[in-house]
């Protein structure tokens, strides 16, 4: 029940500065400096430029340009002229800071880190820039989803900072999609004594509990939840989630419109309110819903199976192999798309297709946990009689 999330800002991302210069205090350079702080950064590009061309052995000109660059959201342009200044002056203070602050920025996380973990071992823990390294390595891991190295680095960081919801979000985030649950309910009780009514932290917490196998723990957690906001996005497409793994379709039913009146384009709602129409026996309504689904995004495999048994019932053997095909190959291993293409072929009379399909779903379902393969798709389908062989009655 991933999701995404949208963090507020958690560090401030300026441009550090520079403590020693390359270029003599003249004119130019003084002329230069002005327009830089004046914000006239095209101008300012400029007399930079006529510098370089003046010292181009000097490594000022190019940490000013990227500073420039930066400024712009150029970051690309602005590491390059960071790592021209480095070359010649790797001792300039800040600049090596900068060039991994325009990586962060330009969404090359991994060279961040390359350029934050050294700094962040050189500078001292009382320090103010500590702290500060500390959540861009945290953070930076965040964005590649290793999340099992961001934990430390935002443990530490919430600790000095602990009136800082959104580090506490990001941390609470990356103990759960790096299954360390008990430590998501650490993190969602120093969220409340923050705020007392976070739906997002009660979101946290019950998704915790459900990878914990505590459903009924789960759905507390998310009633909480929209309470405390109704319009979270997701909480009732989680909460409607819950209901639907446990097979309470009509409560789900309702929770997935409830995610649609807020977001009429989400993809997972469509499928699921769709599911628990064509559960409830009514293919009629399902079939629009999930159509959207697809149109939405066409990657949701429960989608595809659907429309897929709808057709199949309906008698469009076309159509039905086109969807159940479609399902097979976004979702290789349920056993319920081998079952539905197995009775769709033997209906179609291949019947070598039919046995080849039937023979995957025995073969998924010998080697996985029979309650793993339910919660993946609990749709009580029943598997197809035995095929029988060429020539038997």
């Amino acid at each position: 029940m991933r999701r995404a999330i949208q963090l507020g800002t958690i560090v401030v991302l300026g441009a550090a500065m520079y403590g020693q210069t390359a270029v003599p205090p003249d004119g130019p350079r003084e002329k230069a400096l002005l327009l830089e702080r004046q914000g006239k950064d095209v101008e300012a590009e400029e007399a930079w430029r006529a510098i370089l061309k003046a010292h181009p052995s000097k490594p000022e000109p190019y940490a000013h340009l990227g500073l420039l660059e930066a400024r712009q959201a150029h970051y690309k342009e602005a590491a390059a002229d960071y790592r021209k200044a480095l070359a010649i002056g790797p001792s300039i203070p800040a600049l090596r800071l900068n060039l991994g602050l325009a990586l962060f920025k330009g969404g090359d996380l991994k060279g961040a880190i390359q350029e934050f973990e050294p700094l962040l071992k050189q500078t001292p823990e009382s320090s103010p820039d500590n702290l500060r390294l500390t959540i861009l390595v945290g953070m930076a891991h965040y964005g590649l989803a290793e999340y099992d190295k961001a934990a430390p680095y935002l443990k530490s960081a919430s600790d000095r900072d602990p009136n800082n919801l959104s580090l506490l979000l990001a941390l609470a985030h990356s103990y759960l999609w790096s299954k360390q649950f008990s430590y998501v309910m650490d993190v969602y009780h120093r969220i409340l004594a923050l705020n007392a009514e976070s739906a997002e932290a009660d979101m946290l917490a019950g998704e915790a509990l459900d990878e914990m196998k505590d459903s009924e723990g789960a759905i507390k957690m998310f009633r909480a939840a929209a309470a405390a906001n109704p319009k979270e996005p997701d909480v009732h497409f989680g909460l409607g989630y819950l209901f639907w793994m446990r097979k309470q379709y009509p409560e789900a039913l309702v929770e997935f419109q409830a995610e649609l009146d807020l977001n009429p384009n989400h993809a997972q709602a469509l499928t699921y309110l769709g599911d628990c129409d064509l559960v409830l026996t009514h293919p009629m309504l399902a079939q629009p819903l999930l159509e959207k689904a697809i149109q939405v995004d066409p990657a949701i495999a429960l989608a595809h199976l659907d429309l897929g048994v709808i057709d199949a019932d309906a008698g469009l053997q076309a159509n039905a192999l086109r969807e159940l095909t479609a399902a097979e190959k976004l979702a290789p291993n349920d056993v319920n798309v081998h079952w539905r293409l197995g009775r769709l072929y033997r209906a179609m009379g291949n019947q070598q297709k039919a046995k080849a399909e039937i023979d995957k779903a025995k073969s998924i379902t010998e080697t996985a946990d029979s309650a793993l393969v339910n919660k993946i798709n609990p749709h009580s389908v029943e598997a197809p009689a035995p095929v029988p062989a060429q020539g038997s009655k």
